[in-house]
């Protein structure tokens, strides 16, 4: 059984910054493609960012460009998300994806594994 457990979540004042963490209870954990996704009170989960399982593809969404990092560790079977200059709207429940096989379902968030979710509030 795949588990993703996420931590790092909390509140911080805009323009602060926080960093994600994932871990995956996987074997082979360098095969996963991963990514992370938020969903604020009242609206659909929406993605943040994803990374290929080479490491080699990395996408983010307009909305966090050139503010949140994805990367990944494959010694600690571990993804992060590192979140600069952070705004109230970026204040919603964040969640891993991880999928074995394809990148594009870790895209579209129909890939096979998430976690629980960390809670991550930014006030103003």
């Amino acid at each position: 059984q795949v588990q993703l457990v996420e931590s790092g979540g909390g509140l911080v004042q805009a323009g602060g910054s926080l960093r994600l963490s994932c871990v995956a209870s996987v074997s082979r954990f360098g095969i996963y493609n991963l990514g992370w996704f938020r969903q604020a009170p009242g609206k659909e989960r929406e993605f943040v960012a994803a990374i290929a399982w080479t490491d080699s593809i990395r996408y983010s969404s307009d909305s966090v460009k050139g503010r949140f990092t994805i990367s990944r560790d494959n010694a600690k079977n571990s993804v992060y998300l590192q979140m600069d200059k952070m705004k109230p709207a970026d204040t919603a429940v964040y969640y891993c994806h991880a999928d074995p096989n394809s990148f594009d379902a870790v895209l579209r968030g129909t890939g096979d594994y998430w976690g629980q979710g960390t809670q991550v509030t930014v006030s103003a």
